[in-house]
């Protein structure tokens, strides 16, 4: 086991049938405004982490498409897990804001991708790359949330 809370989590929750379904589902209630994706944790690892969003009803726009805001709460999420599962012990992060463009539309269900680079966690702003594939690989969101990474007070 890591020394990360997270990845043991997960891990753990990898050990049962469906558990990534289980370990999704279990993560968006105790941060509940990520259930409103209903999203799929598919890979957590220290610097990456992908979540899905199934192309739904609920989440369409007047075009049939995925809503961006729907898309833009997946890559969040994404970070958020990704800085979770990353951060050393000795450091806490805040988002500090997002910028996002829109290359094709989003007519299938969403991959959404975080990540930073290797050895990217220490204080100051740090920029995290996100973006969202259909299912034929295009990107159809793409940017940056940027979040302030800071020495814990001690």
């Amino acid at each position: 086991m890591t020394d990360n809370y997270l990845l043991n989590i997960y891990k753990k929750f990898l050990k049962f049938p469906s558990g990534r379904k289980l370990f999704s589902w279990y993560s968006a209630r105790r941060a509940p405004y990520f259930s409103t994706i209903s999203p799929l944790i598919t890979e957590l690892r220290p610097d990456h982490c992908e979540v899905m969003i199934r192309k739904r009803k609920l989440l369409q726009n007047h075009i049939g498409t995925v809503h961006v805001i729907a898309i833009c709460n997946g890559l969040e999420m994404a970070m958020g897990f990704m800085c979770e599962a990353s951060i050393p012990k000795n450091l806490r992060w805040i988002p500090k804001g997002m910028e996002v463009k829109y290359p094709a539309k989003a007519d299938t269900d969403i991959r959404c991708v975080a990540e930073v680079p290797n050895g990217a966690w220490k204080p100051g702003d740090l920029p995290v790359v996100v973006k969202a594939y259909d299912l034929k690989g295009n990107v159809v969101v793409e940017g940056t949330i940027t979040i302030w990474v800071s020495e814990k007070r001690k």
